[in-house]
C-alpha cells in the first residue's frame, strides 16, 4: 500500500478557517470608513432610458452619490479579443448609454454611509423608459443567424440517414438555468492614490485584474485584486461583472471605500446564466446497433451585447465511433443578460440529447443501453482528419466497474417491470466526459529556517480544494508535515496563476508547484553543500571530505543520499546555520504545444441513476446514484470524491429541479428567488456513490492527473431521464422532469 500524501484522502488544510468563520469572503471585508452601493435596476427588458430623476434619492439620509449614465466617468471596453487574460462577463460598460438591453440591467447606483441608506435611496430614484417589445422566446425570435457560428461535417450525414433502417428523430431542450451560488456576488473596492484593491468573490484574480485595469483605464499594476475565499461560483463568478466596475467607479467619485452586493434577485440576470439550449438530434443505426450516421442541430439565444457560445455540438463528433456526423449551432439575440459558463458548460449540454438520443435508439433496437454504448466505442478521437489516438482513456472500465458495481445484469428492460413494494424502480445510465487540459503556472515555493514552508500563486481556491492540493505535493517533495505549510492563494499580486474553470486549475498548477518545490529544495542543499560549518561542507568533517556530497531531502532532513533520512539535520538547521531567513524558489510551466497536436485529451465515466415512482401519490425520487470516472489520477480521494458527488446533486436539480422562467411581457425572471427557483436539497439526495478509475495520464503532466470539477455532471441528466423512462413509459425529451407529465403518461403506459 501507498504511503504517499498523493492520492491520500486528505482533509482540507482550509477548512478549520471555514467552520470557524475565520475565513474573510468579499463582503466580510470591511475597510474603515466604508460606503455601500445598491443598485437601481431596470424594470423593462428593451428600450431606452429617458429620464431619471435622482432628487428624492440626493436628499435622504446618508446620501453620498447617485451614479447613472448622465453623470458617471466613463468607462472602456475590455480588450478581450486582443490579449490574454482579458474577458469580462459583460463587455459592454455600465452606464455606457441610455439604451436598456435587459430586465435587471444596471441603471443607477446610489452611494450612502449604510446598506439601509441606499437601499432607501435606490427605491425613490425614479426612472421614465422608452420601451420596446421584449424577445425571451426562441417562438418570438427572429430568424438564426446564417451561417451557423459553428459547424462540423464527416461524411454525408443526411445521406446515410436517410438510408440508415433504424432513425431516431427528435427534439430535445434544455431551459435556462441559473447558477445560485450561497455566496452573492459581491466588491469591495478600496482606493489608495492612484492604485486600487478589490476584494472580490472571483474564480479568476488575474483575469479580473486585466479587466479591470482596462476598463477603468489604469496600469495592470495599480490593481490588486483579492479573493482568498470563495462561497461557490459554478461558472458565475469566472468573469467580472459590472457590478465590480460600479463599485470602483463610486469609490473613486466618493473617496471613501465602497461595497456592493448583487441582491439576489439580480444574481438572475446581471452574473450569467446557462442558456436555454433547443437540440434537435437524427441518429441513423444498422439493425444490430451501429452507428451510421449523427446529426445535431442546436439554437441558443445570446445576449444583445454579447455573443456567448455554449458549444453543445463539440462533443457529437468524439465521443462514438460514427462514419457520418453533421452538428451545427446557430445563436439568436434576445432580451436577456449575457449568459455564461455553468458547470460542465457546452459538453453537459451536449450530452443530454445526445445520451437521451442513444437510450431512445436502445429501446428501439430491444438492446441493452450499455451494450448499444460498447458496440459504438470510440478507440481514437474521430474528430479529427486523421483521427488522433486519445491521450488515455478507461471508459470501458468505467462501464464495467459501474455494472458490477451497480448490479446492471439485474435490470429487466421492460417499462415498470421492476418494483420495490408500491413503488416502481427504473433504472438509466449515460455517459460523462470532458475534455482535459491544462495552462501555464507560475508559483513560489518558500522554506523558512523554522522548519516551515510557503507556497503562492495567484489563483485560488473555489471550493475545490487547490489550497489542500498545494500544500500535498510540497508535502510529498519535502517531508514536511502538512499543518507546518502554508498556502498563499487568491491575491493577483502573487506570480500569475490560472482562472479556476474548466477543470484545468489542478493539472495545470502541479508541474509548477513540484518543480517550485524541487527549486526550493535544491537551493537549501547548495547551501549545506556550500556554507562553511555545514554538516556537508567539504573538508569539514571527513565523512564529506572532498568534492560535494550528493545529498537528498526526505522527511524534512538534508541528508546523504546514500545514507537514511534520519542520520542527516533539519533543513532549517542549514538554513538558519547560513543566517538565512529562508530559500526560495519559483517555477513556470506550461504545457507542451506539440502534445495538442499529437493526442486528444478527454476525461471519461458513466453515471449509473434510479428512481423511483409511486403512482398512487404521484412521487418521483432519485434513490440511487453512482458515478465511475476515468479522470487519470485523482490527487486527494477526499475532496476528489466531494467534487463528483456534488456535481451529482446539481445534476439531479438539473434533471428534476431548475428553470428560469421569463415574463414575456417585461423579460423579468419571474422565479427569482431560492423559494420559486428550485434546487436539489438535502431531502432530495439519496445514497450517493463514485469510483475512481485511476491510470495516470502522463502526457498531460507528471502526476498524470486530470480535473475533475465538470465531469460529475456530465451524463446526470439524461441518465436519469433514461430511469424515468424505464419506470415509467414517458420520455422526457425538456427538463425538467415534471410529475404532471408523468402522470399523463404512465397511467396510459403501465396498467
Amino acid at each position: 500500500m501507498s504511503t504517499s500524501i498523493i492520492g491520500a484522502p486528505v482533509t482540507r488544510v482550509d477548512g478549520r478557517a471555514k467552520v470557524t468563520g475565520a475565513a474573510q469572503y468579499a463582503v466580510d471585508h470591511s475597510p474603515s470608513n466604508v460606503a455601500f452601493g445598491y443598485p437601481v435596476w431596470s424594470t423593462i427588458g428593451n428600450g431606452r432610458i429617458a429620464n431619471i430623476d435622482t432628487s428624492a434619492a440626493e436628499r435622504m439620509p446618508g446620501v453620498l452619490a447617485v451614479l447613472h449614465h448622465g453623470n458617471a466617468d466613463p468607462l472602456f471596453r475590455p480588450a478581450e479579443r486582443f490579449e490574454p487574460y482579458s474577458r469580462a462577463g459583460e463587455v459592454r460598460p455600465p452606464f455606457e448609454d441610455d439604451q436598456v438591453y435587459y430586465y435587471g440591467q444596471y441603471v443607477a447606483l446610489v452611494v450612502a454611509n449604510t446598506f439601509e441608506q441606499a437601499q432607501a435611496a435606490a427605491s425613490a430614484v425614479r426612472v421614465e423608459y422608452q420601451p420596446r417589445p421584449s424577445v425571451v422566446t426562441l417562438a418570438a425570435a427572429p430568424a438564426p443567424q446564417q451561417p451557423p457560428l459553428l459547424h462540423y461535417l464527416r461524411g454525408n450525414a443526411v445521406q446515410a440517414f436517410d438510408r440508415a433502417p433504424v432513425r431516431i428523430d427528435q427534439t430535445y431542450e434544455i431551459p435556462t438555468e441559473t447558477h445560485n451560488p450561497m455566496e452573492l456576488h459581491a466588491t469591495t473596492a478600496v482606493w489608495d492614490g492612484d492604485r486600487l484593491t478589490l476584494y472580490e468573490s472571483s474564480q479568476g484574480v488575474v483575469n479580473h485584474q486585466h479587466v479591470m485595469s482596462e476598463m477603468m483605464g489604469i496600469p495592470v499594476d495599480r490593481v490588486t485584486v483579492l479573493s482568498p475565499y470563495i462561497g461557490s461560483g459554478f461558472g458565475g463568478k469566472l468573469f467580472p461583472w459590472p457590478h465590480s466596475m460600479l463599485a470602483a467607479m463610486a469609490a473613486r467619485r466618493v473617496q471613501r471605500p465602497v461595497k456592493v452586493q448583487v441582491p439576489r434577485d439580480l444574481m438572475f440576470t446581471t452574473v450569467g446564466h446557462r442558456p436555454l439550449t433547443h437540440q434537435h438530434v437524427r441518429i441513423g443505426a444498422t439493425q444490430d446497433g451501429k452507428l451510421l450516421s449523427i446529426e445535431h442541430d442546436v439554437q441558443q439565444p445570446t445576449s444583445l451585447v454579447d455573443t456567448f457560445v455554449e458549444n453543445c455540438i463539440g462533443v457529437t463528433s468524439m465521443l462514438y465511433s460514427c462514419p457520418n456526423v453533421g452538428t451545427q449551432q446557430q445563436l439568436i439575440p434576445m432580451n436577456i443578460g449575457t449568459p455564461t459558463p455553468m458547470r460542465g458548460p457546452g459538453i453537459v449540454s451536449g450530452l443530454f440529447p445526445l445520451e437521451s438520443a442513444l437510450d431512445e435508439l436502445a429501446v428501439q433496437l430491444k438492446m441493452d443501453p450499455l451494450d448499444l454504448r460498447l458496440k459504438n466505442y470510440a478507440e481514437q478521437d474521430e474528430s479529427y482528419d486523421p483521427p488522433r489516438p486519445f491521450s488515455s482513456k478507461r471508459l470501458r472500465e468505467c462501464y464495467q466497474a459501474g455494472a458490477e458495481k451497480w448490479g446492471w445484469s439485474r435490470r429487466t428492460p421492460q417499462v415498470g417491470s421492476m418494483r420495490r413494494g408500491n413503488e416502481i424502480v427504473g433504472w438509466g445510465m449515460a455517459t460523462a466526459t470532458w475534455h482535459a487540459g491544462r495552462g501555464s503556472a507560475t508559483v513560489r515555493v518558500r522554506l523558512n529556517a523554522d522548519g516551515t514552508a510557503r507556497a503562492s500563486c495567484a489563483t485560488q481556491d473555489i471550493g475545490t480544494g487547490t489550497y489542500t492540493v498545494f500544500a500535498q505535493v510540497v508535502a510529498e517533495k519535502t517531508g514536511i508535515p502538512i499543518d507546518k505549510i502554508e498556502v498563499v492563494l487568491g491575491d493577483s499580486s502573487l506570480p500569475d496563476g490560472p482562472t479556476s474553470g474548466g477543470s484545468t486549475a489542478t493539472a495545470t498548477v502541479l508541474p509548477a508547484v513540484d518543480q517550485a518545490t524541487q527549486g526550493a529544495i535544491g537551493r537549501v542543499i547548495a547551501v549545506a553543500q556550500q556554507t562553511p560549518g555545514s554538516p556537508f561542507y567539504p573538508g569539514d568533517h571527513a565523512q564529506t571530505a572532498g568534492d560535494p556530497p550528493k545529498l537528498a531531502m526526505t522527511a524534512g532532513r538534508i541528508h546523504l543520499a546514500d545514507r537514511p533520512p534520519e542520520s542527516g539535520v533539519p533543513f532549517g538547521e542549514i538554513i538558519a546555520g547560513a543566517r538565512l531567513a529562508a530559500l526560495d524558489a519559483e517555477a513556470r510551466t506550461a504545457p507542451d504545444p506539440r502534445d495538442e497536436h499529437r493526442y486528444s485529451s478527454h476525461s471519461f465515466g458513466a453515471q449509473f441513476i434510479e428512481v423511483t415512482w409511486d403512482p398512487g401519490i404521484a412521487r418521483l425520487r432519485v434513490s440511487r446514484g453512482l458515478t465511475v470516472i476515468d479522470a487519470g489520477r485523482i490527487i486527494n480521494q477526499k475532496t476528489g470524491r466531494n467534487q463528483i458527488l456534488g456535481a451529482v446533486v446539481m445534476g439531479i436539480g438539473m434533471g428534476i429541479f431548475e428553470e428560469t422562467l421569463y415574463d414575456p411581457r417585461n423579460a423579468k425572471p419571474l422565479n427569482n428567488n431560492y423559494s420559486d427557483y428550485l434546487v436539489a436539497t438535502n431531502a432530495d439526495v439519496p445514497d450517493l456513490d463514485c469510483i475512481f478509475v485511476e491510470y495516470p495520464d502522463l502526457h498531460l503532466n507528471e502526476y498524470g492527473a486530470r480535473g475533475i470539477g465538470e465531469i460529475g455532471l456530465a451524463g446526470v441528466a439524461p441518465a436519469l431521464t433514461a430511469a424515468v423512462y424505464h419506470a415509467t413509459g414517458v420520455r422526457v425529451r425538456r427538463l425538467p422532469v415534471r410529475v404532471e407529465n408523468l402522470m399523463a403518461g404512465s397511467q396510459q403506459k403501465i396498467a
